[in-house]
């Protein structure tokens, strides 16, 4: 899924990154580790683009980022789901438009963009909060809705940038047993976090980056075991199954078709990583 040979990144002259040689296959959940200022951020920003490395190759899902044409990178992001720690979240847009944005730029129709939109959100625990804008929500809350905008499009590789920086350790994790889940799905997940404790709690396979080089390690579980956090996960996901068994068996009301998110906002939808 993840390839880089021996790739460095200089800004005037200063090196963030050196020789940096890893591999991530389909399917792994690998954290990325290290202090602040050890080039945490620029890794990421090179698997979708955002920087070119000054030397090395990076590949991606089979596509060769660094000599990749401008032309094709929206194709390389489409496959990805990106979670940033600022959450970039649009502030006058409700939680089904930040959601679907990117659906809606790809002319997908509002009923599709609605169902599916449902679908993340009912993931991340927010399907009630539809309608709700940013500002009523709190920094958790915001964090799950930046991880279900990263979802919708079903993307092969996710990648989160901090994504527990701002939150508590019984919200940070929460938001990494969502990471889990996804992951038990197929999808690929890299995490970049300080947070080593979280880390050793969730024990996956870790790249530290040390002075712009990556030591490889697999950090072992402390609390809670790895076993009881994969029993934990599946009961999460058996309990989805059932509610959502549940919901299917119930009688609807009749002449009351489930409503829907509320009219979309006209104007200029704007934002937006790049």
């Amino acid at each position: 899924m993840i390839e880089f040979y021996r790739v460095s990144k200089e800004y005037g002259g200063r090196r963030v990154l050196r020789n940096v040689t890893f591999q991530v296959g389909k399917g792994e959940f690998v954290f990325l580790t290290g202090p602040s200022g050890a080039g945490k951020t620029t890794l990421l920003r090179l698997l979708f683009r955002a920087e070119q490395p000054s030397e090395g190759q990076i590949l991606v899902n089979g596509m060769n980022v660094a000599a990749m044409p401008v032309r094709r990178v929206p194709e390389l992001r489409r496959s990805m789901g990106i979670v940033f720690q600022d959450y970039k979240l649009l502030p006058t847009r409700t939680v089904f438009e930040n959601v679907s944005f990117v659906l809606k730029f790809l002319g997908v129709p509002l009923a599709e963009r609605r169902r599916r939109a449902y679908q993340v959100l009912r993931l991340v625990e927010l399907h009630h909060r539809v309608n709700a804008l940013p500002e009523e929500l709190s920094g958790g809350e915001q964090q799950r809705v930046a991880l279900a905008r990263a979802l919708i499009n079903e993307p092969a590789l996710l990648v989160a940038d901090e994504p527990t920086g701002n939150l508590d350790h019984r919200l940070a994790a929460d938001v990494m047993r969502l990471f889990a889940s996804i992951n038990v799905k197929g999808t690929t997940v890299v995490v970049a976090t300080h947070d080593v404790a979280l880390i050793k709690e969730v024990g996956r396979r870790c790249l530290t980056l040390s002075r712009g080089s990556v030591l490889e390690g697999l950090v072992e579980p402390e609390l809670p075991p790895q076993a009881a956090w994969r029993e934990g996960l599946r009961e999460v996901l058996r309990d989805g199954a059932r509610e959502e068994a549940r919901e299917e068996r119930a009688p609807r009301p009749p002449h009351r078709p489930p409503a829907g998110p509320g009219p979309e906002r006209g104007g200029d939808d704007g934002g937006g990583a790049g």
